[in-house]
């Protein structure tokens, strides 16, 4: 049985399974598997360091596959901004037909790729700023709960409110994101209104994700309590996995009146980054979500693509057919 959705419509996909943009982990090999197995996978444009070097991963990508696939493309405020305009224009000039934006202020973004022909998604973490987003022209929307790895928002409203309050009002095709990673979440999200699952973490578990194997086994040992909640006082909440870099900030912050200085070198980007090569669950801040607590193993994308699909076909007309009198 293939599950079809407006989202499996619209973007040319077998499945109603996204991998979002993570940074440092969405690369050519895990994108192109997640293609291959039926669903949409991203590109993370800022985890390549300029906009050359991203038009070569896209190159790469299609070496590896002729589907589907997309690039993400977050914006965030900084004190000196990446050149969004020139990754903007990498990412079209290369054929992308499907883009992830996030963060900040995306409208000339979505201006200038929907005048492209590229389909955008949005990634949102609350209603109003979903239903700002298809005001602005984005084709679909991610709605993300306060589970999820990253940046849930400020509100913390978990996906089990958010999906179907978001999906009583935005009209446009939509993926529930934070907290899935098996069959039982895909089915759940589908029933809360939903199009499709954005999965992160559970991406990040996957024989093709290009981290360190510590990693991916500190997923299948931490249960849903091992995350830590940082810059929480600095209202720009990131959840990441508990670490003692973690533990270390969180007790900065809880001493109060802490700066982002005060926390800077303990969760700046290349500390996080040299642990995800070198091993070191440690040595930096690694995002992560209470999903881990769902993940008991390290599958090849494929088996867990398939995995999943049978056992929602299983779940859809035994488990919950069988309920119905």
């Amino acid at each position: 049985m293939a599950i079809k959705t407006r989202f499996t419509e619209l973007f040319g996909v077998e499945h109603p399974i996204a991998q979002g943009g993570m940074q440092w982990v969405g690369k050519a090999g895990l994108v192109a598997a997640v293609a291959e197995a039926g669903g949409l996978g991203f590109l993370t444009a800022l985890t390549q360091p300029s906009p050359e070097a991203l038009a070569k991963e896209i190159a790469r990508t299609r070496d590896l596959t002729d589907k589907p696939f997309g690039v993400n493309l977050t914006i965030l405020p900084a004190m000196t901004p990446p050149p969004y305009a020139e990754y903007r224009a990498a990412i079209i000039e290369s054929g992308i037909k499907v883009v992830e934006t996030a963060g900040y202020k995306p409208q000339e973004h979505v201006d200038h790729f929907k005048a492209n022909g590229v389909k955008v998604i949005h990634k949102c973490t609350a209603v109003r700023h979903a239903l700002s987003a298809e005001r602005m022209g984005v084709d679909a929307i991610s709605i993300d709960g306060f589970e999820c790895a990253g940046h849930p928002g400020e509100d913390d409203i978990p996906g089990l409110i958010l999906i179907p309050a978001a999906a009583d009002k935005v009209k446009i095709p939509m993926i529930a994101s934070g907290g899935f990673g098996d069959a039982r979440g895909l089915v759940a999200a589908l029933a809360l209104g939903a199009d499709g699952v954005n999965m992160g973490t559970r991406f990040c578990a996957t024989v093709e994700a290009p981290i360190h194997e510590n990693f991916k086994q500190a997923m299948v040992a931490n249960d849903e309590r091992a995350t830590d909640l940082i810059f929480r006082t600095l209202h720009n909440t990131a959840r990441v996995a508990r670490n003692a870099i973690s533990q270390q900030v969180v007790a900065i912050e809880r001493a109060g009146g802490a700066k982002f200085e005060d926390v800077a070198d303990l969760v700046k980007g290349a500390r996080g980054r040299e642990g995800l090569e070198t091993g070191d669950t440690d040595h930096g801040v690694w995002t992560a979500g209470m999903v881990q607590g769902l993940i008991h193993d390290v599958p090849t994308v494929k088996d867990l693509i398939d995995r999943i699909m049978s056992e929602a076909e299983a779940l859809i007309r035994q488990r919950l057919a069988g309920m119905v009198g």
